[in-house]
């Protein structure tokens, strides 16, 4: 079951533990087959968890965590720390002990740098401090001749 619910200016998906854990299996890429293998069920009994028809119980989510699997995802929706690549762990670290202008300077990189080739301009607002810039065209950093 895939429930929205407007949150905060967003739109958040809810997803069952089930559909999660799904999610998880395909994350992987692992066939049913396979991650029963790992959790030491039958495929039918996985494709039972992953129905909604029975829940999988501690043993389960500790043998498919121990092959990669966010079971802080799986249970609550949100993705635990402890499955972040190194990078991502240090970027986390930095951000958090950054000043608020850094923290603003960083999330608009980040947004320019995804945002697709004629992208609207767009501001990040971080209290009073309003960080946003827009351009139209090629640009070219062009060397000075001395």
């Amino acid at each position: 079951m895939i429930d929205k619910s407007h949150c905060q200016g967003y739109f958040v998906t809810y997803r069952s533990i089930y559909e999660r854990l799904k999610e998880e299996r395909k994350r992987l890429n692992f066939t049913q087959q396979e991650v029963a293998a790992i959790a030491n069920v039958e495929r039918e009994t996985w494709s039972r968890y992953e129905s909604g028809k029975i829940s999988p119980g501690m043993e389960v989510l500790a043998a498919i965590a121990l092959a990669g699997a966010d079971i802080q995802y799986i249970a609550l929706g949100t993705r635990s720390t402890a499955a972040l690549t190194p990078d991502e762990t240090e970027l986390l670290e930095k951000y958090r002990s950054a000043p608020i202008a850094v923290k603003a300077a960083a999330i608009a990189a980040l947004i320019g740098g995804s945002a697709p080739a004629k992208a609207p301009r767009y501001t990040v607002d971080f209290g009073n401090a309003k960080i946003g810039q827009s351009a139209a065209g090629d640009i070219v950093n062009k060397a000075r001749k001395k």
